[in-house]
C-alpha cells in the first residue's frame, strides 16, 4: 500500500481560530492515522514559477483513501470551517513512494 501525504499551504488570515483550528484538528488527524511531517517551520523556496507557498503543512497517511477519507470525515467537517474562515489554503494529496 502506497502512502499519501497532504500537502496544505496556508495564508492565515485571522491568527486567533487558526490557532484553536490547529489544536483541534491534531488528535482528529491522528485518530486517522496521519503524522504530521511539516507544519508551518522555515520556508525556503528554490523557485516559484507556478507556486509561492506561504506556509506549508505536510501529514503523512497510511493510504490515499485514509487520507481521503480523513478530508470527508464528519470529525473534521466543522474543524474544517473554522481553517476556511480563518485563513484561505491550497490542499493537496500525492501518493507517495512507500
Amino acid at each position: 500500500m502506497m502512502s499519501a501525504y497532504l500537502i496544505v499551504d496556508t495564508k492565515i488570515k485571522d491568527p486567533i481560530p487558526y490557532e484553536e483550528y490547529k489544536k483541534l484538528a491534531k488528535p482528529i488527524i491522528e485518530s486517522f492515522g496521519g503524522e504530521y511531517l511539516a507544519r508551518g517551520g522555515e520556508l525556503y523556496t528554490d523557485q516559484s514559477d507556478l507556486w509561492a507557498p506561504t506556509r506549508v503543512v505536510v501529514i503523512k497517511f497510511e493510504s490515499m483513501q485514509k487520507a481521503k477519507t480523513f478530508l470527508k470525515s464528519e470529525e473534521y467537517k466543522p474543524v474544517k470551517a473554522m481553517r476556511l474562515g480563518a485563513a484561505t489554503s491550497t490542499a493537496l494529496l500525492v501518493e507517495g513512494l512507500s
